[in-house]
This record gives structure tokens, sequence and C-alpha cells, in this order.
């Protein structure tokens, strides 16, 4: 089977809790490829955390903070875990897949209740009037649309997703090389 491009970055999308930092950290270390997480990039960048960004200047500053940050990452053999809200920046996702291939951790809306607990302390970027049944709903679509590879995260350890992940990539490999 092939390998997946040592020089592509592996971009991981999805709701809060589907396992973008823990899966994107054994990814990471199963394929040789450093880390990269934009959530502790954006908080970098701010100087402050994503709640404080949200509950001090809204939801809007925060996707207009991460689209700059997702504009500027100019990284190679990486796997790079996103914000939930990245897909809302057409330009920052055509960016990410010009060296990158789009995997998208799909969990169901109860995991992703059960995972992330209170998610009013998890500076998730929702409009202040929209449940977290709605931004689901909203964010499935988005993540379909820029994703490469989906992958079925539903009854899965982060191991087994990351081995996924993994087996999928190199699938894809075989698929745009014909080796």
């Amino acid at each position: 089977m092939a390998q997946p491009d040592p020089h592509r970055n592996i971009v991981l999308i999805g709701m809060p809790g589907s396992g973008k930092s823990t899966v994107g950290v054994l990814l990471a270390k199963r394929l040789g490829m450093g880390f990269v997480d934009t959530d502790l990039l954006i908080q970098e960048q701010a100087g402050r955390t994503l709640q404080a960004i949200v509950d001090e200047d809204g939801y809007q500053a925060l996707r207009h903070v991460e689209e700059q940050v997702l504009l500027d990452l100019d990284v190679s053999a990486k796997v790079i875990s996103t914000g939930g809200s990245a897909v809302y920046s057409d330009r920052a996702m055509q960016h990410l897949k010009t060296n990158g291939v789009v995997v998208f951790l799909d969990i169901p809306l109860e995991l992703v209740i059960k995972r992330i607990g209170d998610h009013s302390a998890r500076g998730i970027s929702r409009r202040p009037d929209q449940s977290l049944e709605a931004l689901f709903e909203e964010r499935f679509a988005l993540y379909h649309r820029y994703a490469d590879i989906v992958i079925d995260g539903a009854g899965q350890d982060q191991e087994s997703t990351c081995t996924a992940v993994v087996d999928a990539l190199a699938y894809e490999a075989t698929q745009r090389t014909g080796k």
C-alpha cells in the first residue's frame, strides 16, 4: 500500500470533541511528522484564550483571528489540528488544501455533547442564540464540503481513529498515484 506523501500536510477538521488534537498528536507520532494545533496559535497571537476572545469581542472576532492564522500558516509535513470553525473561511480552507489532505473526524452529536460537557466555557465560535445542535447541523455540511477523507469516529477510541486515518491516507495515496 502506498505511503502518504511525506511533504503534504494532514489537516484535521471536525466538531469540538471529535479528537482533532488528541488524534493529531497520535498521528504525528505514528507518521513521524510535526504537529500544529491552530487553536494554540490563535491564543498565542491574540494573547488570550479562545473563550476570552468570544466573551470580549464576539464569535466573529474569533473567526477573523482564526482565518488570519490559517492564511498565514506556511508549513509542510505537519499534522494540523484546526479549530472547529475553520470551515467558515473558504479562503483559509482552500489555502490548507493547496498542500494538504483534509480529514473530517466525524462523530455524532451525542458524542460531541458527551465529550465536551459544558460547551459554554469551550471557546466555541457560535452565535449567542445558536444551540449546539444547530451549530452541529450547520457545520456538518461545511465539513463534508472540504473533506478529502471522512473518518467515522463513532464507537472508536483515539487509537483506532488514528489507525483508520492512516489506512485512509494510504488508500488515498494509492488512488492519487496509481501505485
